[in-house]
């Protein structure tokens, strides 16, 4: 049962790291631009999908962290 629910923790970032854009932009396009019906559930991944894009702009710009060491981050190359 705890692989189980491993996985489907894994798949979920996975999904929600590629998604989030496509979702947090689309989903008003579609519900707005084109009159799609009201759906509570991509209402409600659409909100988990704010949470998360408001989450890494407090990463990346008010407590200015990574999501990985410097060494593997540095894209700054030293020339010889």
């Amino acid at each position: 049962m705890l692989k189980i629910l491993r996985e489907i923790y894994g798949v979920g970032i996975l999904f929600f790291y590629y998604m989030k854009y496509l979702i947090l932009i689309g989903w008003p396009v579609l519900r707005f631009g084109l009159d799609y019906k009201d759906n509570i559930i991509i209402d409600i991944l659409w909100v988990y999908c704010l949470l998360l894009m408001i989450k890494d702009m407090i990463y990346k710009f008010v407590l200015k962290k990574s999501h990985c060491d410097s060494a593997s981050c540095s894209h700054t190359t030293k020339k010889k």
